[in-house]
């Protein structure tokens, strides 16, 4: 029993370490695409919404997904998908894209604004901070606490 209180808060820690990774590349590959000069004219192909929650008591989050296509100074063809853009942005419309010339499908449509990506890294680093401590001080508890009870009984 006294394993569940260590495993599920060090899976919490786990999925949390995972989560901040995936974060931070994203952010890394997004700073590299608009500090590498490179750009293109890319047309949107598509726009679709994705939902999830809604379950009981939960609210419901829609997410706006753009697909883009654009072509290197290469010539080749690119295609890439975009989460949460602009709402302006409809099938048709033309964009100006930031691609790195070693990987063009992670380019992005959105404009550079590299004091807002430190801000939101910030705060998610924070947050998954703030978390992992908790799980941490919760683990540090149940051991005090079962090493407590243990000493009392014979």
């Amino acid at each position: 029993m006294e394993a569940f209180f260590y495993a599920v808060p060090a899976l919490m820690i786990a999925v949390a370490v995972a989560a901040l990774i995936a974060v931070l590349r994203r952010a890394r590959h997004i700073s590299g695409a608009w500090n590498s000069g490179l750009t293109a004219e890319a047309r949107c192909l598509n726009t679709y919404t994705t939902t999830s929650g809604g379950g009981g008591d939960s609210s419901v989050s829609t997410t706006l997904h753009h697909v883009y296509e654009f072509t290197t100074r290469e010539g080749r063809a690119v295609r890439f998908e975009e989460r949460n853009g602009p709402r302006t942005i409809v099938t048709g419309d033309i964009v100006t894209v930031r691609y790195t010339a070693e990987h063009p499908e992670r380019a992005t449509a959105k404009p550079p604004r590299p004091g807002r990506l430190l801000a939101e890294q910030g705060c998610v680093l924070a947050f998954f901070g703030v978390f992992i401590a908790f799980c941490l001080f919760f683990m540090l508890a149940v051991h005090v606490g079962f090493s407590a009870a243990n000493e009392v009984m014979p």
